[in-house]
């Protein structure tokens, strides 16, 4: 990666995000781009987890300043119970 990339990347708005898959499991990932990444993870091209798991619902996301903040909070994420990710999901959606 180039220096500018770099520079570019790290202004950019990372995100933690939770899709619904087809069968009711639930995928955590990070990306700067919400939309371009579901449209990938849907077309088969995204993380192997979800490929055959359509339909995909996103259920939560949550704004991160930096990849390393995303990433952070990405393994917080799926150290949580179904239960909990669950939880998580519906408070979100309360506010």
């Amino acid at each position: 990666m180039r220096l500018f990339d770099k520079k570019m990347t790290e202004k950019m708005s990372w995100v933690v995000y939770i899709l619904e898959c087809g069968d009711n499991s639930l995928y955590t990932g990070i990306t700067t781009n919400l939309a371009r990444r579901i449209t990938e993870h849907e077309q088969g091209n995204g993380a192997r987890y979800t490929r055959g798991r359509g339909p995909l619902n996103l259920k939560y996301m949550e704004y991160c300043n930096s990849r390393a903040e995303a990433s952070r909070r990405e393994a917080s994420i799926k150290s949580l119970s179904r239960i909990r990710k669950m939880e998580l999901i519906l408070l979100d959606k309360m506010y």
